[in-house]
């Protein structure tokens, strides 16, 4: 049996607004794409996939602890020939947002976009400890 160590500061990150687009709702099918988050001493980093974007196809907001992560793409093919016009149109959209702790320095978090993954990584603040010896009187 392996022990795990609670985290609050994790919880209030997994506490996403659209609950039923973070895999909970396992009827929900969409163009919403996953996310891995992963915490270390430094960091939390957010993994999400999303093939076939571009960087600029993105939109990364943060608002107070609300970090909010969008896309939208809008294509429109037309093709004439003597005896026909065909058109089709492609539209892909998403926004995924996540409650973030207050342990994190919202003015240094960075996004890379590579081989289809968007990772955002998002430095932790150092903790300030809330034990202390009091003395007896």
């Amino acid at each position: 049996m392996n022990l795990v160590r609670f985290n609050p500061g994790l919880l209030s990150l997994f506490d996403d607004l659209e609950k039923s687009r973070f895999g909970l709702n396992k009827e929900f099918s969409g163009d919403v794409p996953s996310v891995n988050i992963i915490e270390n001493d430094q960091n939390f980093i957010l993994e999400l996939a999303a093939p076939g974007k571009r960087k600029e196809d993105f939109r990364i907001n943060l608002e107070n602890q609300a970090l909010t992560i969008s896309s939208e793409v809008k294509d429109e093919k037309q093709e004439n020939q003597k005896n026909y016009t065909r058109r089709e149109f492609v539209y892909s959209s998403f926004s995924r947002s996540f409650n973030l702790p207050k342990n994190i320095f919202l003015d240094k978090v960075t996004a890379d976009y590579k081989d289809g993954i968007l990772l955002i990584t998002l430095p932790k603040k150092e903790e300030p400890k809330l034990s202390r010896e009091i003395s007896i009187s």
